[in-house]
C-alpha cells in the first residue's frame, strides 16, 4: 500500500508587490553562467526564463514551463547548487512541499526502513518520473540533472544548444 502525503497550505499574502518579488527567484549559479546570463524562476506559474544582461536591457533568450511536480524536484536542485541534493530532501519536497529539519528526519527515517524491506525503487519512482520530465525541459538550457549513487541529484552544466 502506497502513503499518502498532503501537501500545506500556503499562508495568504495580501500585498501583490512582495507576492510578486517572492514568486520570482533569480540565479546567477556562479560560474555556471556567462557572465550577464541568468535565470529566473516563477514558481508561482512554473516558469524558468534563461535571461541575459546586455547594456541596459534584459532579453529573454529561452523560457520552459514547469507542472508543479517538476517544480518540486527542480527546485531544491536549484537551491542546492553547485552542491548535491540529498535523496531525503528531494522526497521530502517531492511530498510536502516546504521542509523542515523534522519532517526531512522523519522522511529518511522512513526511506531506510523502505530500503531495508527492499522497497527503495518503489518510493523514489515518482521522484525519478518527475525528475525525468524536469530533465527533458532542461536539456535546451544546457543543463542536466545527474544521479549520484546512494547519495542523490546534482545539476551538471553543458554549452547551451542554440
Amino acid at each position: 500500500m502506497q502513503k499518502v502525503y498532503m501537501r500545506e497550505p500556503k499562508p495568504a499574502v495580501l500585498d501583490s508587490s512582495r507576492m510578486e518579488n517572492e514568486n520570482i527567484l533569480h540565479f546567477s549559479l556562479q560560474d555556471a553562467l556567462p557572465t550577464g546570463h541568468s535565470l529566473a524562476l516563477n514558481t508561482q506559474f512554473g516558469t524558468l526564463s534563461y535571461l541575459s544582461c546586455v547594456g541596459d536591457r534584459a532579453l529573454l533568450l529561452m523560457q520552459e514551463q514547469f507542472t508543479s511536480t517538476e517544480m518540486s524536484v527542480f527546485l531544491p536542485l536549484l537551491e542546492a547548487f553547485p552542491y548535491y541534493c540529498p535523496y531525503e530532501i528531494m522526497f521530502a519536497r517531492f511530498y510536502n512541499g516546504k521542509v523542515n529539519d523534522r519532517i526531512i528526519g522523519r522522511v529518511r527515517h522512513h526511506l531506510l526502513e523502505a530500503q531495508e524491506a527492499g522497497l527503495w525503487d518503489q518510493e523514489m519512482r515518482p521522484v525519478r518520473s518527475a525528475l525525468s520530465r524536469a530533465r527533458l525541459k532542461l536539456r535546451p538550457f544546457g543543463i542536466d540533472i545527474s544521479s549520484i549513487l546512494a547519495t542523490g541529484y546534482i545539476l551538471m552544466f553543458n554549452a547551451r544548444e542554440e
